[in-house]
């Protein structure tokens, strides 16, 4: 088997699970390099990655695949690196969103959408966390009954927002629970024990919402291809630590059951089918960190529109959100012969 060459931009939380992921899942390593601000070796799990800095489009020569790992919201790094590096012959997958909505950028999740790689030009975009958490669910129900409009409610972990978020969680939680003052840096608002209504900046053509919002909208669209679907999204981070969920209000433009529904996802590669309330048995976003397939219930009828479903989602938003569909692009390339 062939054996490729591969390096990362960043070596924060997407970076170190890209890692994981690319040993967990035997990808075929020649060589990695992770690139970021100074030289250093990381240890990762007990074993080395070597960290260099690279100043420019001749860093990449010689690897076939650079994930640009920066967390969700990051901006700058491959719009500085980016194009140079995929002109130089090294294949971008990007998580960042400068170039999600770019006609010349596929954005792809591997189980929805494979064929959007077929003539890339070196540069493939990874969609928003949320995006992808949601779209492995609803993608397949748009198969079965085609969608015509998502009312869509978030509850996002702080590790979207990256290491210093986490560690802001963790050090209010302590402080509230000593009794001391509570700061705050990294939210605009206290986290621990509180929900903030805000995740990204106002989005410059749509007043009243959050960048995060346009966000989800418009990458469901171009990945689905239909850009008919009609999408209203309130995002908010909440108090926890890894794995965002997701509550899904569907009006279809066809029929279909609670009970069709749960035919179809359980039989969806990336889905797992959690769903009984009888017992108790739902997603939640601690069951579904460190797990590859977005867990969905609380599956049942919509009775405010005609043909609606309700459902609830969870998903690992480093893993499937980042690193693991990062990962999946880049095994569906090689897969489909384009690299």
């Amino acid at each position: 088997m062939k054996k490729y060459n591969v390096c990362m931009v960043g070596i924060g939380a997407v970076g170190t699970e890209i890692v994981r992921l690319l040993r967990q899942r035997n990808f075929p390593l020649a060589q990695l390099t992770a690139f970021a601000t100074r030289e250093r070796t990381e240890l990762i799990d007990g074993e080395p990655v070597e960290v260099k800095v690279a100043t420019g489009p001749e860093s990449f020569h010689g690897y076939d695949f650079a994930f640009f790992a920066g967390t969700e919201g990051a901006k700058g790094v491959s719009k500085t690196l980016g194009w140079g590096a995929a002109e130089a012959g090294c294949c971008v997958i990007d998580n960042g969103d400068d170039f999600r909505m770019d006609p010349r950028v596929p954005l792809c999740i591997p189980e929805i959408n494979a064929e959007a790689l077929r003539g890339h030009q070196n540069f493939i975009a990874n969609p928003n966390c949320s995006t992808s958490i949601a779209l492995m669910p609803l993608y397949a129900l748009h198969r079965e009954a085609k969608i015509k409009r998502v009312v869509c409610c978030t509850y996002q972990a702080v590790s979207g927002s990256g290491a210093a978020a986490i560690r802001e969680l963790e050090e209010q939680t302590r402080a509230w629970a000593a009794g001391h003052p509570i700061t705050h840096e990294v939210y605009p608002a206290q986290i621990a024990f509180n929900v903030i209504a805000q995740i990204g900046s106002e989005a410059k053509d749509l007043p009243g919402t959050t960048s995060e919002e346009a966000k989800l909208s418009r990458e469901t669209r171009k990945i689905l291809g239909d850009d008919s679907i009609q999408m209203a999204c309130t995002c908010v981070r909440v108090p926890v630590v890894n794995g965002h969920s997701e509550a899904l209000h569907i009006e279809f433009h066809n029929p279909i059951t609670p009970e069709r529904a749960r035919e179809i996802l359980a039989d969806t590669p990336g889905v797992q089918l959690v769903d009984d309330l009888g017992h108790s048995v739902f997603p939640t976003p601690l069951e579904a960190t460190g797990k590859y397939d977005t867990l969905v219930g609380r599956i049942r009828q919509d009775p405010t529109v005609e043909n609606g479903l309700a459902l609830f989602v969870a998903g690992d938003n480093i893993w499937k959100g980042a690193a693991l569909n990062a990962i999946q692009i880049a095994e569906k390339m090689i897969e489909m012969g384009l690299k």
